[in-house]
């Protein structure tokens, strides 16, 4: 891919930005948890593991374009993908190549990562990249079974706080594990969003997601449930003394949270269903910014 204004402009495509929400939140809230305890930050540390992470998904997010473009999954009239190979011609293997090339740098972001924390830090990071190419990739896609939010919560929400976490301060605490549950729950909320949109599509695709098995009505239910559980977590570990009154700040995102559950619920199309999935991506950014400013308030 030669790199001029038009070959950039179709890069930023590919990385889908309003998802990346889901790699940069979970940094920001696990480098905020570091900073409370230690009051100490590693700042090329913090800058290494942002990149790192938003690369990572980026990559992820080529191979799910790459490989549902070659199952026959992504058509011109599909919603809410890149459409860098089905709508402007870019080959196939162009993106496979570029996916490969992104987790390159990531690696060697990781490497320095490694090098100036853990290295027992290295396996987890593989593993890390490999479910991020299994989730597309592979004769059993993951994002085609009822496991896709169980995967994306649990490494892209708690794995990234309690990573970002650890290389600051060298350990992990039962404080900072609960804090990380509410974040792994919204990601996982972005994908059942997604699932909600393309539920009709992955159905004749032969695909199982949580969604297919749970019906657009149930399925609709699980994602406000889902939102509704991340500030209720808040409120108890506020109640609890677990954190400060402070971290209730991160009720603020009940209001997007509310709008963007709107979008799913009767007939809807996969084009105006776009708009809830943006929102509910929105809803984590306003739920983890508000949630670092409640931290870093009740660190005084």
């Amino acid at each position: 891919m030669i790199f001029n204004t038009s070959s950039i402009r179709l890069l930023w495509r590919l990385f889908r930005p309003h998802t990346l929400t889901a790699s940069f939140i979970p940094v920001l809230i696990g480098t905020t948890l570091a900073w409370k305890a230690t009051r100490h930050l590693h700042w090329m540390l913090f800058g290494a593991m942002l990149v790192a992470s938003i690369l990572i998904q980026a990559a992820t997010n080529m191979f799910n374009e790459y490989f549902d473009h070659m199952s026959g999954l992504d058509t011109t009239e599909s919603v809410g993908i890149a459409g860098v190979i089905t709508q402007d011609g870019v080959r196939p293997k162009a993106i496979l190549h570029t996916a490969v090339a992104t987790l390159a740098l990531a690696t060697l972001l990781g490497f320095y990562i490694c090098a100036h924390s853990s290295w027992w830090l290295a396996p987890i990071g593989a593993i890390s990249m490999l479910v991020g190419y299994l989730y597309a990739g592979g004769p059993f896609p993951i994002s085609a079974t009822s496991f896709g939010e169980l995967f994306a919560g649990g490494f892209m929400g708690s794995g990234i706080v309690l990573l970002s976490c650890f290389i600051q301060q060298r350990s992990i605490h039962m404080h900072e594990v609960l804090l990380s549950i509410p974040c792994a729950v919204l990601i996982g909320a972005i994908l059942t969003s997604n699932n909600i949109r393309d539920l009709d599509s992955d159905r004749r695709n032969g695909r199982h997601t949580l969604a297919i098995r749970l019906g657009h009505k149930w399925a609709v239910r699980f994602l406000s449930s889902s939102l509704l559980f991340a500030n209720i977590w808040i409120i108890l570990l506020s109640l609890f003394q677990v954190e400060s009154p402070w971290a209730l700040l991160a009720l603020g995102s009940l209001w997007p949270a509310i709008l963007a559950v709107q979008e799913f619920r009767g007939e809807q199309t996969p084009a105006q269903m776009l708009q809830g999935m943006r929102r509910v991506a929105e809803t984590n950014t306003i739920f983890g910014i508000l949630l670092v400013i409640g931290l870093l308030a009740g660190a005084y």
